[in-house]
């Protein structure tokens, strides 16, 4: 079978169709998808769009490495792990994860555990353009 992973961060349009596809395998109980979207409101106000930046290298670098994990800690047979950079309007996926495995609970807990690790160790940084005109970065969410 082919490499049991995909990482890309891209400027193009997110497919959870292509990631769910991605770790289809016939060992297979369970198949776990998460997909983050750009919601029309945050603490700072009601938001337009989100802009994405990324240290691309190190970025893939570092969803290399949490993949690692999730093969290391749960019996998870194909990971897909993709971030959109560049503006996104509200509804846009901005990040697609997923995990297959033999069975539900560990494909929940390493998709669940790739989205945590993503968002605390993984060079992308997000500023929310609100209503008013304002924009701000969002650290650490």
């Amino acid at each position: 079978m082919s490499d049991p992973l995909l990482v890309r961060v891209t400027p193009e349009p997110l497919s959870s169709e292509e990631v769910l596809a991605f770790v289809v395998h016939p060992g297979a109980g369970a198949s776990c998808l998460f997909v983050g979207t750009v919601r029309d409101r945050s603490d700072a106000g009601d938001v337009t769009g989100l802009r994405y930046e990324a240290w691309d290298e190190l970025a893939e670098t570092r969803l290399r490495e949490i993949a690692g994990e999730l093969f290391e800690r749960w019996p998870v047979l194909r990971v897909a792990v993709v971030h959109r950079t560049g503006d996104l309007s509200v509804g846009e996926a901005s990040v697609v994860i997923a995990c297959s495995a033999p069975h539900r609970a560990d494909a929940f807990d390493a998709c669940r555990h790739g989205i945590e690790r993503l968002k605390h160790d993984v060079p992308i940084w997000k500023r929310e353009a609100l209503v008013g005109g304002d924009a701000h970065w969002v650290i650490g969410s």
